[in-house]
């Protein structure tokens, strides 16, 4: 799964890494911490045109009456995206691009304290994730939301957890977006090993409410 990442490239830079056209709302970076429910950005193709703005990060399914109507949905698991009433259209018509510098993952002692794991591209670039979104609306409040798609761990990752998001290839960019027809389902599987790096990080990154670039600093594990 994923349940907490970091995103430092500026928004300037995101829309020349996607070609898109940015929006005037984006989220502040860096933020070394983005929780479920924080906006996020998302790069979506619109008639023929990248477009790079903000979400808010855990997807709202149409018949929710409230923002908390359902549960927290962040992820959506590749293997069941395409039949779950909650992401089945989005996954055919709403596909996204959602940049990150790193995520987070723990594991847990033998008295169970929770250690934080930072993860991130090999080659110090961004990794992008392939994810899904949804306009949702009650009455006067209005939300654009959306998913991070994850699968089934590499044996490097597995060692953390059994999960991890979908990274996609600079090359398959397009193809996600629907830019280059059919075939996006082939793209929802686990990066090779080499694409990533990880390490140790301190306990502070626990709290959803901690900030700054110590979070990712790394620690004997």
């Amino acid at each position: 799964m994923c349940g907490r990442f970091a995103i430092t490239l500026p928004p300037d830079a995101m829309a020349q890494l996607f070609s898109a056209v940015p929006a005037n709302d984006l989220p502040p970076v860096p933020n070394y911490n983005v929780c479920p429910t924080n906006q996020v950005h998302v790069v979506r193709s619109e008639e023929g045109q990248r477009r790079l703005g903000a979400m808010r990060w855990g997807f709202l399914p149409h018949w929710y009456k409230a923002t908390n109507g359902g549960p927290l949905l962040i992820n959506a698991r590749a293997e069941t995206i395409a039949e779950k009433p909650a992401f089945k259209a989005a996954c055919r018509e709403r596909r996204c691009l959602i940049p990150v510098t790193g995520f987070y993952e723990w594991t847990k002692d033998e008295a169970g304290n929770r250690l934080p794991w930072y993860i991130h591209a090999a080659d110090g670039g961004p990794l992008v994730f392939a994810g899904v979104w949804q306009d949702w609306a009650q009455g006067e409040e209005r939300h654009r939301t959306c998913a991070i798609v994850t699968t089934g761990a590499n044996d490097q990752i597995s060692k953390i957890h059994h999960r991890m998001p979908v990274i996609l290839d600079k090359n398959d960019w397009g193809k996600w977006l629907g830019e280059e027809g059919h075939g996006a389902a082939t793209l929802m599987h686990a990066p090779p090993e080499a694409v990533l790096a990880l390490h140790r990080v301190g306990t502070e990154v626990n709290s959803n409410r901690a900030s700054g670039a110590q979070l990712i600093d790394p620690i004997a594990p």
